[in-house]
């Protein structure tokens, strides 16, 4: 069983919960009304996860989640506001330590949950796999600026040359995926990129749309790049970041001899969104396998193992996290399961062998 704390101070919204995990079968699920009875609960109910809303009296949700990270370091889920301000302490979450975040249903809760429901259920059942010591950790490795060079993967099969595509000779695209965990893995795996790195970057990271906009901007003042998020079709160059928008999917198009980043309603094909496969396959289609380098990062599921793995015999390079740092070693361990990994690094490590394998400056 799996030991579930919901704190929020709407009762209504405690039944609905209590209700939607109850249903599940497999989680024990206790309640607390704001962030005090919370941090009493840690001691008494030891929860596995926790769902923690932001706006509570007596102790709000982030002042709460600091104690907790503090106190007994416990895997959590943040429910937030869609508004602008609402993004942000989501953000200010994951720095705490908040595994993942969700939007919080606004309206006719109820008439909702059919939607909020399942989502909240998988981003729970994520965050409970968590290695949250492992994530706690990571700033300061990445101060450490380790630079342990990456173990090779033996292939399973014959690498085939790639079939000529229309992309200019010498044409490069980065293909990052991430989902539980990615914000502060994306941290790590930009900030130490300069600003000349010579091929654009295109990210798939599993987030609701209200806080991709937020989390662009934030990513923004921590690189060199320039970052941006994906709403309108935009040209893409070296030197940029491109973030998929939430709740649809990036695909790559061209027009002439330019690469364009476009949103795209998400397609019943691909169950995950922004997908990192529907992304890779596209970039495909417009660049030349040998020219498109990909990277899966921390994430339950699978999404992007299957599209890197076809990218990796058809020419292309894949760059995996490693076990030890991932915080759900879900895609990028799919990934080297399937031998879809050209390499596998500490987060710590990947921009570095990304630099290398690009051949920036």
């Amino acid at each position: 069983m799996i030991k579930l704390l919901v704190v929020d101070d709407s009762p209504l919204m405690r039944r609905l919960l209590g209700e939607l995990f109850a249903a599940e079968g497999d989680f024990e699920v206790a309640f607390a009304r704001d962030g005090v009875e919370a941090l009493a609960a840690l001691g008494t109910f030891q929860p596995d996860v926790i769902t923690l809303d932001v706006q509570m009296p007596k102790m709000d949700g982030l002042e709460c989640l600091d104690r907790i990270m503090v106190q007994r370091p416990t895997p959590v889920v943040m429910a937030s506001s869609v508004t602008v301000e609402g993004a942000a302490e989501a953000l200010r979450a994951i720095d705490l330590g908040a595994v993942d975040v969700i939007a919080k249903p606004t309206g006719a809760v109820s008439l909702r949950m059919a939607e909020f429901g399942p989502a909240l259920v998988q981003k729970v059942r994520a965050a409970a796999q968590a290695r949250l010591p492992k994530a706690h950790r990571l700033r300061d490795r990445i101060r450490a600026k380790s630079r342990a060079a990456p173990y090779l993967l033996p292939r399973t099969q014959k690498r085939t040359p790639a079939p000529s595509r229309r992309g200019a000779e010498g044409e490069r695209l980065v293909v990052v995926g991430a989902s539980t965990g990615g914000p502060p893995a994306l941290d790590a795996l930009l900030g130490p990129l300069p600003a000349d790195f010579p091929a654009p970057i295109v990210i798939a990271q599993h987030m609701p749309a209200a806080f991709t906009g937020a989390l662009a901007r934030r990513l923004n003042g921590l690189t060199a790049l320039e970052v941006v998020e994906v709403g309108e079709p935009m040209p893409i160059e070296p030197g940029g970041v491109y973030l998929a928008r939430g709740d649809a999917d990036m695909i790559i198009s061209r027009r002439g001899e330019r690469l364009f980043a476009l949103s795209a309603p998400s397609s019943p094909s691909y169950h995950w969104r922004p997908s990192v496969d529907r992304l890779v396959d596209s970039a495909m289609d417009q660049v030349a396998a040998s020219g498109i380098f990909g990277v899966l990062m921390t994430g339950m599921g699978s999404d992007g193992a299957a599209a890197m793995t076809r990218l990796r015999e058809a020419g292309g390079t894949t760059l995996a996290e490693s076990e030890a740092t991932a915080v759900v070693w879900g895609m990028p361990g799919e990934l080297v399961r399937a031998g879809g990994a050209s390499a596998v690094a500490d987060l710590p490590d990947l921009a570095a062998c990304l630099a290398d394998m690009v051949g920036a400056p």
